[in-house]
């Protein structure tokens, strides 16, 4: 049984993804700082050479389609609120069912409109005829030397 199936809530399975990423980092070599509380809009930093990366973490399980997994980038507590640029420097998203990471720097799905939802094919394409457009993430799959930019805006 996969590990993440084990939890009886999703603030429970948010938190060991929180773990996973904090592991994973740490594993590649970077410094990971968890700020106290939880009313800042990143869920971590990561320090490079005196230079702050603000990282918001989301878990997805959810399928969306044929081979797609559908994650939500909103917050608050209605779910309902975009992130800002301003605020978040990089995503670290984790396709709980595929065990794989996409580090996206804020600015690609945050500029110039914030988008709410991304969908994820990490086992491929889905459907023959299924457009290069549609795996426009796959290149910040497992890109865990993106947590070395000191500015990704």
């Amino acid at each position: 049984m996969d590990q993440w199936k084990r939890f009886n809530s999703f603030k429970q399975r948010g938190e060991w993804v929180e773990l996973q990423f904090m592991a994973q980092a740490a594993a590649h070599g970077f410094s990971v700082l968890k700020p106290w509380g939880d009313s800042l809009q990143y869920d971590f930093g990561v320090e490079q050479r005196g230079h702050l990366l603000r990282v918001q973490v989301k878990g997805s399980s959810a399928r969306k389609g044929r081979g797609g997994y559908l994650c939500r980038l909103r917050r608050g507590g209605s779910g309902e609120q975009r992130y800002n640029a301003a605020d978040v420097d990089l995503f670290a998203l984790y396709i709980l069912p595929a065990n794989a990471w996409y580090l996206i720097p804020g600015a690609v799905v945050l500029r110039p409109t914030p988008k709410m939802h991304l969908t994820f094919y990490p086992d491929g394409l889905s459907r023959p005829g299924r457009h290069t457009a549609d795996h426009d993430y796959e290149p910040y799959r497992e890109a865990w030397h993106l947590l070395a930019k000191a500015n990704t805006r």
